[in-house]
Parts: structure tokens; sequence; C-alpha cells
């Protein structure tokens, strides 16, 4: 019998690891608890009214239509027997030879409930339908209203967290706001839409050089932007307003939380005590307390050694993918194990809207309109197909040309205004 390789997560890691396998003599399982895979880093653009869905989500079983050797499954993880070599899942128990853990992170709170409760994440794409549904609809409120507190409440967004997806979605909102909505509403009483991105450290996108984190505050506050640092977020009441650690106040009617991710909860499935944001500790080989079946890749996973634990980042769960993929095919064919994973840092970028970007590569250091080429063209070659690199092409230029947003539908209103005895 072939070897049985059980992915959980279609994410990054777990994707690229299950297309590294499609030749190998292995029969493998890829379980999601969703039929398809995201491209994460454009989420903040379906929020934004820029892309739809559909250009930025794939449907796990057409991406793997060719490969014989995988099923899907649609499911989620409820436990992993480690010795019996087994895992749970709410469509069935599944047997492996090698098990591959690539569930990724969710959204981390910070264990501050009246943030949870009250601020719009995005991270997943019901997150970003809902964040989007939410600034259409305050904005035709907004439209509406003779009560001028009321309507500067509404047309008041806050964001949370200044790494890339904080800095992208203010200058994202920002150009929305300036560019197209104040078109869609011209004779209205909308007035000038205030966006303010809190930060609690000293910079924005602290990864970066500081060369660079400066030139994207001034891009940021030349799309009237208005950026607090050493600010932290104490609480959010149900009216909307944002309590300061200092004391002071945000009427905002969209608070968007871009502050932190934490690991997926599955340590204690794995029977490790998590580590680093709640990560599960894996050797060099990315093997789970030093077992030779059982990996974890990605997000979930933190790296000791080599500099680890690495960062949160796409290109971290593809190369760790593929690594794990190398060491199951070596396994199943007899061949020379890998040596230990060892990251290949291919740099970091971020766009703060239309012709403004930064890039760091190496010793590379790139900001402005070259910045923004060179993200444009690194985000449209990952898109995993063809179909969608051309139609997000196509509304990029769209959008670059005419300043407009394509995809301005408020969605989902018989669901969320339906009596609850129909």
């Amino acid at each position: 019998m072939r070897p049985r390789v059980v992915v959980v997560g279609a994410g990054f890691g777990g994707l690229t690891l299950v297309r590294a396998l499609r030749r190998a003599p292995v029969d493998v399982t890829l379980l999601d608890q969703y039929n398809y895979h995201l491209f994460t880093p454009l989420l903040y653009q379906v929020a934004t009214a820029l892309l739809d869905p559909s250009e930025i989500a794939h449907p796990i079983r057409a991406v793997l239509r060719r490969q014989r050797n995988v099923r899907v499954v649609m499911g989620r993880l409820l436990d992993v027997h480690l010795d019996d070599r087994r895992v749970d899942t709410t469509a069935g128990s599944l047997d492996y030879d090698h098990l591959v853990v690539a569930v990724g992170s969710v959204n981390n709170f910070f264990a501050n409930r009246s943030v949870e409760e009250q601020s719009y994440p995005l991270k997943t794409l019901d997150d970003a339908l809902a964040l989007r549904n939410h600034v259409l609809e305050t904005f035709e409120r907004a439209s509406v209203t003779s009560d001028d507190a009321q309507r500067k409440r509404l047309e008041t967004i806050a964001v949370v967290g200044a790494g890339p997806t904080g800095v992208e979605c203010s200058g994202a909102f920002a150009e929305l706001s300036a560019l197209v909505l104040r078109r869609d509403f011209r004779g209205s009483p909308l007035t000038e839409v205030d966006i303010t991105l809190l930060e609690a450290a000293p910079a924005v996108l602290g990864t970066f050089a500081p060369s660079l984190q400066r030139a994207a505050r001034r891009t940021l506050q030349r799309k009237r932007v208005v950026v607090r640092l050493q600010t932290a977020v104490r609480e959010m009441t149900p009216e909307g307003v944002v309590v300061l650690e200092d004391g002071s106040r945000i009427d905002a009617a969209t608070v968007v939380w871009t502050a932190g991710v934490k690991a997926s909860p599955i340590a204690g499935m794995l029977g490790v005590a998590p580590v680093d944001g709640g990560r599960v500790p894996v050797d060099a080989w990315m093997r789970v307390g030093g077992r030779p079946d059982v990996f974890a890749i990605g997000d979930v996973a933190a790296v000791q050694g080599d500099g680890g634990p690495h960062p949160m980042l796409a290109p971290v769960a593809i190369q760790q993918g593929e690594h794990v993929a190398r060491q199951i095919v070596a396994a199943a064919t007899g061949g020379a194990a890998p040596g230990p994973f060892r990251y290949f840092d291919k740099g970091t970028m971020a766009t703060i809207g239309r012709n403004s970007g930064i890039a760091q590569i190496g010793p590379l250091r790139v900001s402005g309109f070259a910045g923004w080429l060179m993200w444009l063209f690194v985000h449209l070659v990952q898109i995993i197909s063809f179909r969608s690199r051309l139609v997000v092409l196509v509304n990029w230029a769209w959008n670059y040309v005419f300043f407009d947003r394509p995809v301005r539908l408020i969605t989902g209103m018989e669901k969320r205004t339906r009596p609850a005895d129909d």
C-alpha cells in the first residue's frame, strides 16, 4: 500500500506541499474547512471594493483537478491521535503515514473582548465582505442624515495596527473615499472622511528599514491619513467609541483590526506546549516532537534555531511546504533525505495606494513609484490562476485610469434585515 499523506490546511504552505507531491508514489488527502484557497495578501482589496472575491479565492478542487493522487475533503480537524496515526475530522476519521499540519493563523485580539466584539477584523473572506458591506452602508447612511455629529461619526474610520495590512488598508480606504465615493455621492452633504491609523509601536511597518518607514508615513499623510504612533487601544464601546490608553477617544463607525495574528490553537492536539503566540515548536526539519511522521509548516510552526521562529509570511510557508514535500518523497522512494530547513528571505513589500509602494529585498530599499510597480508585479505573478491574474490586472488598470472601484456592492441585505420570526 502506498504511503498515506494527510495535509490539514489549503493555505500557501499546504497547497504548495500537495502540488509538490503530484508525481510522488503517495496518496494525499487535503483537508480544509473551506473549499477554496485564499490569496490573503489582496484581501484588503476585496474589503475596499476593488476586487471581487472570486479573483483572490480559488476552488481547491479546480486547482488540483489534474493531480490524480490527491483527494480533497472539506471539514474541520477535531483531534489528532499520534500513536494510532489517525485524525478525527467533521468529515470522519483519516488514517495517515505522514501528517502535515498547515492550519495557519487567526486574529489576535490580545484578550480584549470589547475589541473582538466591536471591531472588524480582516483575516478571512467573510471578514473582507462584512467590512466592505459595512463601509458602503455607512456612506449611504451618512448621505441622508441631518445630524452633523452622526455624519461625522459615520465618516470616521479607525484602523488599528500599522503593519502591512493596516497600512495598505488605510491607503485603500483613503482612495476609495476621495476618488470614488465622493463622485458617487455628489450633491450629498458628505464631508471629508477621517481615517486614523493607530499603532502601539513607535513606527509604522516595524519590520521594514527606517527609511522605508518614513517614506510610508509621508505617503499616508499625503493621503490625509492621520497616523498616531505609540497609541494602544484600551477598549471599544457598543456605540463605536474607541477608548485609547491615554484616555482620549475616537468616535468611529468603522474600526478595522489589523493589529496582529496568532497561530491556530492546535499545539495541544499534537501533544506539545505552544510557543511564540501559540505556535507549534518544530525542529529544523519541521518535525513536531521529533516524530518523523508529523510535521507543522507555515504560520502555525515555530522553527527552533536557524534564526527562528520565522515571520508569519506566505514565502515562509511556501518554502517550508517544499522542504517537507522533499522529505516525504525521500521516505517514499528511499532517496536521500534533504538537510535542515533554511529560509531564504526574498524580501517584503507593501503598497500605500496608487503610485506608491515600498520594497525591502536584502540590502535593496525601494520606495515610491518603483516600489509600487515591484509590488504589482510580484503579487500579480503569485496569484494562482491565469484567469484571476488577467481579471485582477484589468481591474487594477481600470481603477488606475478611471479612478473607479468596480465592486461597490452591498450584499446580504435580506439576511441581515430579515425579522427573527421569518
